[in-house]
């Protein structure tokens, strides 16, 4: 019997290792999966087709054995009767940028990729392409701890700009181009991810790229990536101080390496301007915008700003992990990618710097902490749009009233018209793009301040920290943040993410009665929160009182007086002072997201 066992035992750990991998400690059943890319691109940039080749070699750190692969074929949404097209035509506020643009396109307008060939361990495969999702059958089994290799050849076209990638957009870049190649979707411990392309955000794995992209000369590139031919290419990217080697032909070889990314983007253009500042921990910065007249001297303004911004959330968040990053005029609005990105390059000069520090927000938010932008939008838009406000009043424009009134009063509106869907849904189907906006990043946003209102500011900016560092490089969701901050403050928060994501209940708390000096409060609305509490007595002396909630099991540090906790259950609360009392006020800070702040006050009259 021992001797029939052992074979088989050791089998199951050779086959089973890869459960016991460990990648965070927070999750010690965590594991995610790595693609390493190697990618040659022909492009033609006078029709605005290019083709590919890729080598991709695709590592199963999952527990799972995998019979199917599935690809994202992103240019394929910008075809007239593409889901991306019949949900902006059927949508009850269709984003400007789009409503039925795809649908006019002319052939020689779409996007694709077609595939012409696909192969695994050098034999072809059996795939098919519905929409956007390229699903392959495979030969051969991939095991877990095991890797496989796909040879892949592609062809495909550059879609007239609707969103983010395309070509010849409104302010005349030529290229813009994100989410263009085939991109190998994300397999987690909820299974895979083949969301199609419809609205918005993204998922992607993590890995090593190496691309090569072949163009006219004539054009100046940027994007994810280290440039590994410099002196071959010139642009501005070379050592001044060694000779720039003459090109042979009409055609450059642009060498890019970018390690540990999810995703490669690029954009180029005849007419590039390329500026390269350094900032105080060493970081590259590259900026490339046109050279017109009404865009130089903001995008000459805005520079320093963008040195400080780096600057700044080093040190508020964490060190940047790349050595650079670029600043791209692409043309449509502003959208994070792999050390770069795409950006609007008119306007205002205070929109170009808004713009800005919110996208090299999103390095740390959404590119570092890589969520799932479809199922989380609000983890990366929210705390990105936190992080942007902080950075402008600290860097820039110093606010000189409630930090966040703004982003409070959207979200009350929202609430106030009945539209509200709660922070769970889904990012392509929320009912309204309006509704998808101010939850992500209005809602979001205040996710995180309210957050220090209930377990403390410095506790806050400390689980942010801390969430950086062990999260890095990995797939975070809700719940590994909430754990960090649980772990950082002391105080349970299960009942925070239940009540603020997962439903549109409401926070209305109130001053009901005031006799003598016993006070009443009152919870109106579902979401129950700690409270906050000023009171001024007769003779002009202030208390602070704190109320924490029962589900917290702690309280933030304060030295407030510290009153009995109030229990969910509960609707009212009722305490005593030692003086006659003249006025009360909930919440001073205003940072908890109480829907009516007229009964949050009591004055004597």
């Amino acid at each position: 019997m021992k001797s029939k066992l052992l074979p088989f035992l050791l089998l199951s750990f050779i086959l089973f290792s890869g459960y016991s991998q460990t990648v965070n400690k927070n999750r010690p059943s965590y594991w995610q999966q790595k693609v390493d890319y190697k990618m040659e691109i022909d492009m033609n940039v006078k029709t605005y087709q290019y083709t590919g080749k890729t080598k991709l070699v695709y590592t199963n750190n999952s527990p799972d054995v995998l019979n199917k692969v599935y690809f994202h074929l992103y240019n394929n949404a910008f075809q007239p009767n593409s889901e991306m097209d019949i949900r902006s035509r059927t949508i009850e506020d269709p984003d400007r940028r789009v409503r039925d643009r795809i649908f006019n396109l002319k052939p020689d307008e779409i996007g694709y990729t077609n595939i012409k060939s696909l192969k695994q361990n050098g034999v072809d495969v059996h795939y098919k392409v519905q929409g956007t999702i390229l699903e392959v059958t495979l030969n051969t089994l991939i095991n877990p701890s095991t890797e496989t290799v796909f040879d892949m050849e592609f062809e495909a076209q550059v879609p007239v700009q609707i969103r983010r990638s395309g070509r010849n957009n409104r302010e005349g870049i030529a290229l813009s181009m994100a989410q263009w190649y085939p991109k190998m979707a994300e397999y987690d411990e909820e299974g895979w991810h083949t969301d199609p392309y419809i609205a918005r955000e993204f998922y992607g794995v993590w890995g090593d790229f190496d691309v090569t992209i072949n163009i006219d000369k004539k054009y100046t590139l940027g994007g994810t990536g280290y440039l590994q031919n410099p002196q071959e290419i010139g642009h501005g990217y070379e050592d001044k101080t060694k000779p720039l080697l003459s090109p042979k032909g009409n055609t450059l070889k642009w060498h890019f390496k970018a390690p540990n990314v999810h995703d490669f983007t690029w954009a180029a253009d005849t007419d590039y301007l390329h500026d390269i500042l350094k900032t105080n921990n060493g970081t590259t910065m590259h900026f490339l915008y046109k050279n017109k007249s009404d865009i130089k001297e903001n995008w000459k303004l805005m520079q320093p700003y963008a040195v400080k911004t780096m600057e700044y959330l080093n040190k508020t968040v964490g060190e940047y992990p790349y050595q650079q990053y670029s600043v791209i005029q692409g043309g449509d609005g502003g959208m994070e990618y792999g050390m770069c990105t795409l950006i609007s390059g008119g306007g205002s000069l205070d929109g170009l710097i808004g713009v800005t520090i919110h996208e090299m927000a999103h390095s740390w938010f959404q590119f570092v902490l890589a969520n799932n932008e479809l199922k989380y939008s609000w983890m990366d838009e929210g705390f990105t749009s936190f992080i942007e406000v902080l950075t402008s009043h600290n860097i820039y424009k110093p606010i000189d009233h409630f930090l966040f009134e703004n982003e409070y009063d959207t979200y009350f509106k929202l609430v106030d018209i009945g539209k509200e869907e709660p922070l769970s849904t889904h990012a392509d189907h929320f009912n309204i793009n309006r509704a998808f906006t101010i939850a992500s990043y209005y809602k979001g946003l205040i996710f995180l301040s309210q957050l220090g209102y209930v377990i403390g500011e410095d506790n806050l900016m400390k689980t942010l920290q801390v969430y950086y560092d062990e999260w890095k490089f990995q797939h975070p969701n809700p719940n590994d943040f909430k754990r960090i901050a649980e772990k950082v403050s002391g105080i349970q928060l299960d009942w925070y993410l239940q009540e603020w994501i997962q439903t549109t209940n409401t926070i209305d708390y109130a001053v009901v009665e005031v006799n003598n000096n016993e006070i009443s409060l009152e919870r109106i609305g579902k979401m129950p929160m700690p409270i906050d509490l000023k009171v001024v007595y007769d003779d002009q002396s202030v208390e602070y009182f704190y109320i924490p909630l029962s589900s917290m099991r702690g309280e933030k540090p304060t030295t407030a007086t510290l009153l009995p906790d109030w229990t969910w259950a509960h609707p009212t609360y009722t305490f005593k002072t030692l003086k006659k009392i003249k006025s009360i006020e909930i919440d001073e800070s205003l940072l908890m997201a109480d829907i009516n702040r007229n009964n949050n006050v009591y004055q004597q009259n």
